[in-house]
This record gives structure tokens, sequence and C-alpha cells, in this order.
């Protein structure tokens, strides 16, 4: 019977820590390349929104107390993009006084981002009409201001398929 010199288990073991260290720097590597954004979602730095989280929630709950929004907008459409929002009272009556501000905006970079702040306004029907840069999946996030009561109106849309947006 041969005796085994012993090497065999630091060799493998050195192996193995360098296989690791090598695939946790490849990690790195391959994840820096792809664009990271901080989230937007109420429209401010996440940090702002995490240190006044209640006061947005509380807004929203208060302005949903007093008004209804639809959007009436159809399949998005990147050559002719329209967004149009209706705004009533829980009376049913029309609001033709609300200030709103639209960012479109891609989940994964904000290099596209567009800005649209003037709403064609009748009988309550807010619309806004500009062209995509390009097709695919977009943010459509809304600040909705009237008097004193602020709330955000944020939805996810693609350019590829038929769905309804859905709200986040």
């Amino acid at each position: 019977m041969k005796k085994n010199s012993g090497i065999i288990w630091p060799i493998g073991i050195s192996l193995s820590l360098m296989c690791v260290v090598g695939l946790g720097a490849w990690t790195i590597v391959e994840t820096g390349k792809e664009p990271v954004e901080e989230s937007d979602i109420y429209m401010n730095k996440y940090q702002d929104v995490d240190n006044n989280a209640n006061d947005f929630i509380n807004a929203k709950i208060a302005f949903d107390k007093k008004y209804s929004i639809e959007y009436l907008g159809e399949k998005l459409n990147a050559e002719n993009a329209k967004f149009v929002y209706k705004i009533t009272t829980k009376d049913g009556e029309l609001v033709n006084n609300a200030k709103i501000d639209l960012i479109a905006t891609r989940p994964q970079t904000h290099k596209q981002d567009i800005k649209l702040s003037k709403a064609d306004i009748k009988e309550g029907v807010y619309s806004f009409e500009t062209k995509l840069p390009g097709i695919g999946r977009w943010d459509i996030m809304a600040s909705i201001e009237i008097g004193k009561d602020k709330r955000y109106y944020n939805l996810h849309m693609d350019t590829r398929t038929d769905k309804k947006p859905v709200e986040y």
C-alpha cells in the first residue's frame, strides 16, 4: 500500500477558493455592464419617499376621498402616444383646474424620459400627446394637484401589447 503525500487536499481547497473568487469577480464585472437607476416611483428620490412614506400614503387617501381618476387612453403607440385622464369629484362633477405633470420613462433608464406638463383640457379630460423614442415597456408617472390635494398616479404600459395599463 502506497502512502498519500497529503498535498491533494490543500491543492483542492486552493483551487476551489480561486474558482469562487474568480466567479465573484466575473459576476461584478458582468453586472456592472447594465445600467442601474434609482427608483423614482413618486417622482422623487427614493430617500425622500422612504423618509416621508406616510405623508405620501395619507395624501393619496385624502385625494381619493375627494376625487376619482380614470385613465381613458387606448393602446400605447410609440409614434403617436396619447395619455388621457378623466378627473371627477366623488359627486361626479368634472374637474378642470387640476395641474398634471407627466413623465413617460423606461423602467431601466432615465435617458429617454419625456416630461409633459401642458395638457389639452376639455370637460374634465386631460390629454397629452407625444412621440416615444422607442417601442417596449414604459412607465407613465403623473403628479396630480388640485388645490392642496396631491396624488401620484403611475401606470405600466407596453407598446407591443393590447393589454390594459397596470396601475402601481
